[in-house]
């Protein structure tokens, strides 16, 4: 079954961008001339998906205000001053997807997250984007997992080599199967000793029978998607070295990197 729809959670404090995420989603802070989230959606949309639902929590409005129609009294200054360029592209904001919201409730973990969407999903296989990370790539991160999950049909992670940093990221060990995909032989959220040097990161094509297996809270005391992605191993898992560049923005020295980066490119 083709992938047609995404969700996206962004209900994170974003604490470690305190004092400005106190009024303002980590989400909606600005890399070059628009907000992370932005990017997110955009890849989603450019891998051929435009239903979108978006986990959020308390205080986010902010991300459902910026992908809603612009304000009567913008649009009507812009047009006065002859701004048609600018106003063709806020205008295109709310038209890039048919974007849905629901909040996530109890900061729980990714795991508990995801599970909001069961509804949405409706039966159906999905994409997951995490709302902090950008992957910059000439093909759409996305877009290459959901055709390794056309070809082999099981669920499939993105991943990249890294350094060990055991409070980062969840590993996988795999087999080879080939150019830049692996299935998945074992994985671990953060473990203690290294399994591997291959990370998971912000990009999931799941099915929906993922969710009966999300629950029980693991690592951090948090629900984790990759315990419950674990269970699932032997229907067959596959984690895909994606082609490009990844930037977790969650993180703010390597948010600066990212404007500065992709400010030479886009500027």
């Amino acid at each position: 079954m083709k992938v047609k729809k995404a969700v996206i959670p962004a209900a994170g404090l974003g604490t470690r961008f305190l004092p400005a995420t106190k009024s303002i989603p980590k989400e909606m802070l600005t890399v070059v001339d628009r907000p992370i989230i932005h990017y997110v959606v955009e890849e989603a949309v450019k891998s051929g998906i435009d239903d979108i639902l978006i986990i959020t929590g308390d205080g986010k409005e902010a991300i459902e205000n910026y992908f809603d129609k612009p304000s009567k009294e913008l649009v009507d200054a812009l047009k006065r001053k002859g701004r048609e360029k600018e106003l063709e592209r806020i205008m295109g904001i709310s038209e890039m997807a048919d974007i849905h919201y629901i909040r996530q409730g109890e900061p729980l973990g990714l795991g508990h997250a995801i599970s909001r969407a069961k509804s949405h999903v409706d039966g159906e296989p999905f994409a997951v984007l995490l709302g902090d990370d950008i992957i910059d790539s000439k093909v759409p991160c996305m877009q290459q997992l959901m055709e390794v999950y056309g070809k082999y049909g099981g669920m499939v992670v993105a991943t990249e080599e890294v350094v060990f940093q055991p409070e980062k990221y969840g590993m996988i060990v795999g087999e080879h199967l080939g150019g830049n995909v692996y299935k998945i032989t074992d994985m671990m959220e953060k473990p203690k000793e290294p399994i591997s040097n291959m990370a998971i990161v912000g990009r999931y094509v799941l099915k929906p029978e993922i969710f009966d297996h999300i629950g029980g809270k693991g690592h951090g005391g948090e629900i984790q998607i990759t315990d419950a992605l674990r269970k699932m191993i032997s229907d067959g898992i596959y984690a895909l070295k994606f082609e490009g560049k990844r930037y977790d923005c969650g993180n703010p020295e390597e948010w600066l990197r990212t404007n500065i980066e992709l400010g030479k490119k886009l500027i």
